[in-house]
């Protein structure tokens, strides 16, 4: 049942014209990684945080989400940061086009952490992005680097692994 309605979910909101535009879409795609992902307990407690680098349309979708939202009992917390060295402990960390320029630093700055990597420019997935949103025949996808979460420490669920491109 929980893949049936994950499927609908996914296929209803993928059919919307100009989803590449719609950073709702995003959201509502991010809100739902966190019911198939499973972060280690250490990133169990306090409150659920996304991390944004840089100026990007997402962070008042997100933040929106955030108030109507929880992840389990968790409180969703946005933060917009700057740069690079301002990356910490996070549950998501979302890489908007405006900063995929640094996503050599910002793998390297994330590499201890167990943060779900999310980015928004066609190729980086394959450079160890976790999760990447991409456009496919019109409709929001999204790439799956399953190397690279494992790296992270994060256990992705079957079902969303059935729902993404593979990289």
């Amino acid at each position: 049942m929980k893949r049936y309605l994950l499927v609908v979910i996914f296929s209803a909101f993928s059919l919307i014209n100009g989803i590449a535009q719609s950073y709702k879409m995003h959201t509502v795609f991010i809100f739902s990684f966190t019911r198939y992902i499973q972060w280690p307990d250490n990133y169990n407690g306090g409150d659920f945080e996304i991390l944004v680098l840089g100026d990007s349309p997402i962070v008042d979708e997100l933040k929106s989400m955030a108030q109507a939202k929880k992840v389990g009992d968790r409180s969703i917390k946005v933060t917009k940061i700057n740069a690079v060295s301002e990356i910490r402990k996070c549950n998501i960390l979302f890489i908007p086009t405006a900063k995929s320029a640094h996503i050599e630093e910002v793998l390297g700055k994330a590499s201890s952490l167990s943060a779900l990597i999310v980015t928004e420019e066609q190729g980086l997935a394959a450079k160890g992005a976790n999760v990447n949103f991409v456009v496919k025949d019109g409709k929001l996808a999204f790439e799956l680097n399953q190397s690279s979460t494992t790296k992270q420490g994060l256990k992705v669920s079957n079902e969303l692994s059935r729902l993404a491109i593979l990289i």
